[in-house]
């Protein structure tokens, strides 16, 4: 018997009334003949995995723009802390782990340099054509850019859940949903962590009526959010919070906004960070023909110079745009001998 038919039974025995089974898939954009040893939902987790686009985030910005330090977190690690709360939340609810883990390793590929700075000032770039957004760029990485203009081709529930990842969003599956919450409950806790190991914030700075409820230590908070979520999901359906802990929430995020994501020293750092990206933004607009690889491929395809613009930018990771920057824009040093 193929390893995967076992995968799929195991699944039926084992997974609840809400899950999304893999034998349930909606499919993918191109018909594939099935892996004989992964489920569709494994697989897309592996191609997103060893994708050029999760490798890079790595070198993006999280909330801290050009850190000095090992420790503070990337994309890439926000993107793994994601996946480690949603499978746990995925795992007491009997919901399918590999549904889950592989929306939420795949939910921020598409993010700019720069963080939210970068986001921001790229939707005001591209306005007139709709704007930017992370989760659509994500959908659009995977769906377009990675594989010289091939995509992953993933099944539709991953890109579903990929796309509807943001607060605004509404996920099809419950795997998704779970995501969707767990974004939040990793970047709102890890974020503080962060905060403190900058400077920025002591502590005893965060609100005592939070601390009454979730503790002091970031392990503490997300446990406390993680058992809450399970508590109040399971067996009706869908993933949410009690009232008090949803408020909770709101208020800690309330409360980063104020002291570290609008803080003038970030305020200051996100004005730099603008300036890059508009800069590069407006020379490839003018120069696209010295955009590089797969994105010359584009722009020959027929895409608008604009889209191409914002998916060369976006891919980009922090150093890369300011190596970028510096090269088109910045005197070199040179000598006479």
């Amino acid at each position: 018997m193929e390893l995967r038919l076992l995968q799929e039974a195991r699944e039926e025995r084992l997974l609840g009334t809400y899950a999304k089974k893999s034998v349930d898939t909606k499919g993918r954009e191109r018909f594939e003949e099935k892996c004989d040893i992964r489920t569709d939902f494994q697989r897309d987790r592996d191609r997103i995995i060893h994708c050029k686009s999760f490798r890079r985030m790595k070198h993006k910005t999280q909330v801290f723009i050009s850190p000095e330090g090992d420790h503070y977190r990337t994309r890439l690690t926000h993107t793994l802390e994601v996946a480690q709360i949603a499978r746990s939340i995925a795992r007491a609810l009997c919901l399918n782990e590999d549904l889950t883990e592989a929306i939420a390793l795949g939910h921020d590929l598409g993010h700019t340099p720069f963080g939210h700075a970068g986001e921001r000032k790229l939707s005001k770039l591209c306005e007139a054509h709709g704007g930017f957004s992370h989760n659509e760029q994500s959908l659009r990485v995977v769906e377009r850019l990675e594989k010289n203009g091939a995509g992953l081709n993933l099944t539709w529930e991953v890109r579903d859940g990929i796309l509807n990842h943001r607060t605004s969003g509404a996920p099809s599956t419950m795997e998704g949903m779970v995501v969707q919450l767990s974004d939040k409950i990793a970047y709102t806790n890890h974020d503080i962590d962060d905060a403190v190991r900058a400077g920025m914030l002591l502590p005893e700075d965060i609100p005592e009526e939070i601390v009454a409820l979730i503790g002091t230590t970031s392990s503490s908070r997300i446990n406390a959010m993680i058992r809450d979520t399970i508590m109040n999901s399971a067996g009706n359906g869908e993933i949410h919070m009690s009232k008090q802990m949803r408020e909770t929430l709101t208020n800690l995020r309330e409360f980063m906004f104020r002291r570290v994501y609008m803080s003038r020293v970030a305020i200051d750092e996100h004005e730099k960070a603008e300036k890059i990206i508009g800069d590069l933004y407006e020379y490839y607009i003018a120069h696209p023909e010295v955009m590089e690889g797969e994105f010359l491929q584009l722009l020959q395809e027929g895409e608008p110079v604009w889209q191409v613009t914002c998916d060369y930018i976006a891919c980009m990771t922090d150093r890369f745009a300011v190596a970028k920057y510096s090269q088109l824009f910045i005197p070199k040093e040179w000598s006479k001998l």
